[in-house]
């Protein structure tokens, strides 16, 4: 995929620019567990098949797909991509939830998608597989890791068909995911972790005992963590679509202490659990955010 050729609504390649030098994963997580799984990130004949492209004079013959031939009668040979430093898997929350969104910022799902484009480019130009899982009450679709340009494509694309909708349930999705999830590799969360904290813990934890690295982007709007209305207000659920009405003046203060508890409450079980946990909201530019983490990450060797 070149950069130059074609457009996407959430890959922003001048945002990432400034990201391309920093190494996005842990470098004991490819020489430690990827120790005896670890092949070359480079193109190779020999794994495991990849995708077509035309012949070229000097291309080796033996890699002719005869087959592809008889069909179109044109000339194509198998290209195959050996198994990468990581394999990743983006898990992106696209339930009601996400859709939230105050005054002139983006919404939450809006914000998640940009993220997991920035992320997979970043995985794939060092040469690691990445997958994506879109996820509310059930798994809404699932493309498994790849490396490739049409790969690449392929989520890109598959991120602009999304919608948030539906209801959340976070744990017992993982928990499902931890199950089919074959290979060891790395979990990236990005959620408003809407569910019961002690549940999604759990299932968080289900992923690491599968022996998976998990970075957890705690995505939350600005607006959630103030409650700033000022008048009797008619807040709506949007997953169920229940209403309640309210008087923020009084509940200001409470809902505050609340919402800075649940935020503590995953960092400190995050922390105690080896697990990594961004928190950041959709008014810090995401390409800021990114850098100042991966440089954190950098910094501390990892």
């Amino acid at each position: 995929m070149s950069e130059s050729q074609k457009s996407y609504t959430y890959f922003e390649p001048g945002r990432v620019a400034n990201l391309r030098n920093i190494n996005l994963l842990a470098r004991q997580a490819v020489e430690g567990f990827i120790t005896g799984l670890h092949r070359s990130p480079h193109k190779g004949f020999s794994v495991e098949f990849a995708e077509h492209r035309e012949y070229c004079p000097g291309d080796d013959l033996r890699h002719m797909d005869w087959v592809a031939w008889a069909r179109s009668d044109r000339y194509y040979v198998k290209q195959y991509e050996q198994e990468t430093n990581l394999r990743a898997h983006i898990l992106l929350d696209v339930s009601g939830s996400m859709g939230y969104r105050h005054g002139g910022t983006i919404s939450k799902f809006t914000y998640g998608c940009f993220l997991a484009a920035c992320l997979s480019y970043l995985m794939t130009r060092q040469q690691d597989a990445v997958g994506m899982i879109a996820f509310d009450e059930t798994v809404r679709f699932q493309l498994p890791p790849g490396a490739t340009p049409a790969h690449l494509d392929r989520l890109f694309k598959q991120l602009e068909g999304l919608a948030p909708g539906g209801q959340t349930a976070i744990a017992p999705t993982f928990h499902q995911l931890a199950d089919t999830i074959a290979k060891r590799g790395l979990i990236i969360i990005i959620s408003d972790l809407y569910d019961e904290p002690g549940e999604v813990m759990k299932a968080l934890q289900h992923f690491a005992h599968k022996r998976h690295q998990i970075i957890v982007f705690h995505l939350l709007d600005q607006g959630e963590l103030e409650l700033p209305f000022e008048k009797i207000t008619s807040l709506v659920d949007m997953e169920t679509g229940e209403k309640l009405q309210v008087d923020p003046r009084d509940l200001a203060e409470p809902y505050q202490r609340e919402m800075a508890e649940f935020i503590n409450n995953y960092r400190r079980q995050c922390s105690d659990r080896n697990i990594e946990y961004v928190q950041t909201t959709t008014t810090e530019p995401y390409d800021r955010m990114l850098l100042h983490y991966l440089a954190r990450r950098k910094s501390i060797g990892k």
